[in-house]
């Protein structure tokens, strides 16, 4: 099974996109609206969420993979 990639939505000028795998699927006029979808697509492909703020820094994280429970180390 080939290892999900990480979407995530970042600053794009005024506006904000969803990225998966370097890729643009979509482009919003608000971050609600990019969070909403970049995490049904996350969710979707079972993969790590990432959202950045206007400066690019990691704002939230959340993961729809197989992570072990507990956690290793």
């Amino acid at each position: 099974m080939p290892k999900p990639q990480d979407v995530r939505v970042l600053p794009d000028q005024d506006d904000w996109k969803v990225e998966q795998n370097g890729r643009v699927l979509s482009k919003h006029h608000m971050q609600e609206e990019a969070i909403e979808s970049g995490r049904e697509v996350a969710r979707r492909d079972h993969g790590e969420f990432v959202v950045h703020g206007h400066d690019g820094r990691i704002r939230e994280k959340d993961s729809f993979g197989n992570d072990p429970y507990p956690p290793e180390g």
